[in-house]
Order: structure tokens, then sequence, then C-alpha cells
């Protein structure tokens, strides 16, 4: 899978995530994870300060690809019928990880996860002024999303790790839309497809009490 940074364009991210929900608000798994991939690109495009997260999330996306094309892909064509086959089927562990550590339901709920960190990060870049701290901004939307999920070690290295990003303007750059207005534009117009994909996620997951999947 090719995660190079150097192709990433903002507007790919947009594209997939437009077109992640059909006309019965199911989540289309082939274009969910296209986004991702457009947005792991982003993130490498910054450099290691965000490997933490890019080297979790291309692994979960190579699952899933494996899932989304195995034996069993019909059932993998959207979230709903994901969560239904795999549910029906006692194909969750939903107490400990054992004979399903890498289930769908688990991997997309670690992805889920991090594109909550991602879409407040990214609205906070937006909405911020120019001379706003990434490093507060980051911070903030770690702390309200992915940070309740990892030892305080992590939690503390990645703190650390943040107070060595760069600009607001170097991260609106990285986006390639062209100047730092158009990069907020842009975001302002992807933004609520990410949240609407999120959104439906999250309720999917809490009516079949699959948000706590160990």
């Amino acid at each position: 899978m090719d995660d190079a940074g150097s192709d990433f364009n903002l507007k790919v991210v947009l594209v997939s995530f437009k077109q992640c929900l059909n006309e019965k608000e199911e989540v289309l798994l082939e274009h969910y994870l296209a986004g991702w991939r457009g947005l792991v690109r982003f993130l490498n495009s910054l450099g290691a300060i965000f490997s933490f997260i890019s080297k979790d999330v291309v692994a979960k996306l190579q699952v899933m690809e494996r899932l989304c094309g195995g034996p069993q892909r019909d059932h993998y064509c959207s979230l709903q019928s994901m969560v239904a086959y795999e549910v029906g089927n006692q194909l969750v562990d939903l107490e400990r990880r054992s004979g399903h550590p890498d289930s769908g339901c688990r991997t997309v709920l670690r992805l889920h996860r991090a594109l909550r960190w991602l879409q407040l990060f990214l609205e906070g870049l937006r909405t911020s002024p120019e001379d706003a701290r990434t490093a507060t901004l980051c911070t903030d939307s770690y702390n309200a999303s992915l940070a309740a999920y990892h030892p305080w070690i992590v939690r503390r290295a990645v703190t650390l790790a943040f107070c060595t990003l760069p600009t607001r303007k170097v991260f609106l750059e990285a986006m390639h839309v062209g100047s730092a207005e158009q990069a907020v534009a842009m975001l302002g117009e992807a933004l609520p497809f990410i949240e609407h994909v999120y959104d439906v996620s999250q309720k999917l997951y809490a009516e079949h009490a699959l948000l706590d999947l160990p």
C-alpha cells in the first residue's frame, strides 16, 4: 500500500468521505478506507511526528483490505453489513481479545477513534487564528479523543512530541490545495462529511454495544 506523503491532496480525502455514505446512510468501506489512505499520506507528509498514529492506521487498513478482498467480501461492503455479519456469527471478541483479535469490528473501531482525533484537530486548524499554537490544538484534540485509550507513558510521550509540531501555516500548506485561505475553505467543505461518517459509525457501534471492544 502506498502511503507516501508526496501525492497527498485534501481534495482526495474530501471526495472519498463524500462518497462514504449511500442513500441508506450506510458507511461504504471502500470509500472509508480510501479516505483513510489519504489521511495517512497527510500525516506522513509532516514527518515522523505522527508515526505513532500512521503506522497503526496502516496496519489496520491492511487488515480491512484483506477482509474486504477475502472469501467473505460480500459481508464487508459496508460498516453495517460487516457489523451484522460479525456480531451475528460471533466473530467479535466482546470481553477480551482471544479468538478474533483482528475482527473487522475491532479494527474499524480503532480507525474510528483516530478519525475523531483528526477531525477535532483539523477543525481546530480551520477555526484558529494564524498565530495559534499547533501543539496546543493537537494536544487538546488528543486529550478529547485518543488519550483515553492510551497508557500514561504513551500519553506523556505523545504530548511531548506535539511540542515539536510545525506551524499552522505549514499544516495548511501540506494540504496541497493552494493558499492557507484555500486550505481553510477546503477543510470547511470536507470536515462536515468526515463528521457525518463519524456520527453514523458511532451510533451503529453504540447500538450494538461495541464502543469498548478490547
